[in-house]
Parts: C-alpha cells; sequence; structure tokens
C-alpha cells in the first residue's frame, strides 16, 4: 500500500516489457485504460507514470487515466489517508464521465485499495462501463487488523489504540483505511458505524442495494490477485473476498492469534451464497479470475504481471 511499493512495481513493469519489438500487440484502437493508485501514493508518481509508458509501448495508441483526488500531487497521497471515500468515488465517477476517450467504456486496474475503490465505481455508477477490472491485493472483505513487527511494543500501543478508535463518527468520516476496517470480533459495532465497506458489500440488511449485483455482474471479468506473502492486508485472503469468521461469542474471542483464526473463503460468504453484489452470476458464468502472486504486498512479479496485461488490457474498442 504504501509508496515504496511503487518500486517493486516499476522494477517488475521493466523485466516485464524488456522484450523484442514484436512483441508489442497490434490492435488499431486498444481499448482505454483506468488506474488507481493504493495507500500513501500519487497519481502521477514516477512509477505510476512508467507503468503507464510501458503499457503504451504494448499497446500503441491506448489511452491511459490515473485516477486523481486532487490534481495537487502531495494532496492526491494524503488524500489515500484522511478524506471520506464515499465522496472520492463520487468525484472519480464524474471525472471518469467527463472524459470522452471512455465512453465506450474501458478496463480497470485497482492497486491495493484502489481496487476496492474501483469496485465501488462499477456498483455505484459504471458509466462509463468498465470491462475488464484486474484488482491486485485488494481488501474486498476489509482489513481487520493492523500488523507489526513481532515484540514492536510501540507499534502495539499505537494499534490498540487505533483499533479502539475505527468506529467513531470522525475515523468513519475522515480516515480512509477506517472506512474498509471490518473487524469481526466487533461484527454490530461494523454494521452500524461503517458507511463504506458495508454498503457496497451489501451487508446491512435493510440497506441493500440491487443495482449493486446488475452493475457487477455486467464485468465482462473481475479479476483478484492475492499476494501469498502479504502482510499489509489482514487477512491476506481479503484479496479473494475471504475473511475471518464471524465468532459465535466476541468475547471469547478477543485476542486470538491471526494465525488461529478460521478464513471464510467467497464460495461460503452470505454475500457470495445470497449473490448481495453479483459475485455468484459473475463466477457462475466462469467470469471470475483468481490469481495468486508469490510476493508480498504489491511486490508484482513479471510472471504475475505479463499475463494479466495480455490478456484483460488492451482489447480492441
Amino acid at each position: 500500500m504504501m509508496k515504496y511499493h511503487f518500486i517493486f512495481i516499476l522494477a517488475s513493469v521493466i523485466r516485464t516489457f524488456a522484450r523484442p519489438a514484436q512483441d508489442v500487440l497490434a490492435i488499431s484502437k486498444p481499448r482505454p485504460l483506468v488506474i488507481w493508485h493504493g495507500l500513501g501514493d500519487q497519481y502521477d508518481a514516477p512509477g505510476i507514470l512508467k507503468f503507464q509508458s510501458h503499457i503504451e509501448e504494448m499497446y500503441p495508441g491506448i489511452f491511459i487515466h490515473s485516477v486523481y483526488i486532487d490534481p495537487d500531487s502531495k494532496a492526491d497521497q494524503r488524500a489515500t489517508v484522511f478524506g471520506n471515500v464515499n465522496k472520492q468515488v463520487e468525484m472519480v465517477a464524474q471525472q471518469l464521465k467527463d472524459l470522452s476517450q471512455l465512453s465506450q467504456g474501458f478496463d480497470g486496474i485497482g492497486f491495493s485499495q484502489g481496487g476496492l475503490f474501483l469496485r465501488a465505481y462499477v456498483e455505484r455508477h459504471n458509466d462509463p462501463p468498465i470491462r475488464n477490472l484486474i484488482t491486485f491485493g485488494s481488501p474486498h472483505m476489509g482489513i481487520s487488523d493492523i500488523t507489526c513487527k513481532p515484540h514492536d511494543v510501540f507499534c502495539e500501543l499505537g494499534r490498540n489504540a487505533a483499533r479502539a478508535g475505527m468506529y467513531t463518527e470522525w475515523a468513519q468520516e475522515n480516515l480512509v483505511q477506517a472506512q474498509y476496517y471490518r473487524d469481526t470480533e466487533r461484527f454490530v459495532q461494523y454494521l452500524e458505524s461503517n458507511h463504506f465497506l458495508g454498503s457496497i458489500n451489501n451487508e446491512v440488511p435493510t440497506l441493500h442495494n440491487a443495482t449493486y449485483a446488475a452493475r457487477l455482474s455486467q464485468l465482462e471479468n473481475l479479476v483478484l490477485v492475492h499476494f501469498t506473502e502479504d502482510r499489509t492486508v489482514v487477512p491476506k485472503e481479503s484479496a479473494w473476498f475471504g475473511s475471518y469468521a464471524i465468532p459465535d461469542d466476541e468475547e471469547e474471542c478477543e485476542g486470538a492469534e491471526e494465525d488461529s483464526k478460521t478464513i471464510v473463503p467467497m464460495r461460503e460468504q452470505p454475500l457470495y451464497t445470497e449473490d448481495w453484489i453479483g459475485l455468484r452470476t459473475l463466477d457462475e458464468s466462469g467470469r471470475i479470475v483468481f490469481q495468486s502472486c508469490e510476493s508480498e504486498h504489491m511486490h508484482i512479479l513479471p510472471e504475475c504481471l505479463k499475463p494479466l496485461l495480455k490478456q484483460y488490457v488492451g482489447a480492441p474498442l
């Protein structure tokens, strides 16, 4: 999620695209691409720009737009930490609608939380429509903890303080990560306090929105990339719509070790079995792709990146 992760993206891109000129894919007018960066990054960061330039080499003539919350780089970076995600999604929806190059549809790539936000765009707007959506290490079922290195007392103190304040009104309106913090040990509090993740996952029974499923199921493909060594998104299975199980007794589960908690995979989640957001429809028609990268969060290896870019980006309009 942090800005330095794009160093690894940049390195992988250079290795991925260092190939003979005959490998450039000849498409007269490729489908446009929209990128939404992750936490701590900015829309015009060197890694993002280099990533764009290599895709342009791969697909000559492709139009690429990097989503921004603010055209000022530093303000855009700050908006990955502080801001109201619901308002940011609305802002980006208008930003994309104003781009005539996207009117016939586009593919989307979301890095970390950017992939979650692009899914929110699909469910709430999708006009113009995303065709293929690729999300890298995105917390689709939220994050359930903040990670610390072993025996880091100060980090643990900060972690406990942060967890205690995640569901305050201020945090839910102003801290981006709090708006997708899904603590299964305080699940009732999450449902009552959260206004973003609980909404786009249709988890609040009284607020179900059927149009979310209708729009998401219009995707040609939903590509979910999971990092096997991820220590940033907790649990890492969130990238594949997995989550910790909701305990029968919240008090009994407090303080349990993360490794000992049960993971509920996507196909056992109520939002899948009852098709709250269209996942089951996509899956049963073969349009969900599960991809693993054998690396840490946002360390995108060439063998993971290259096939995805060739198959799900740059199709002819």
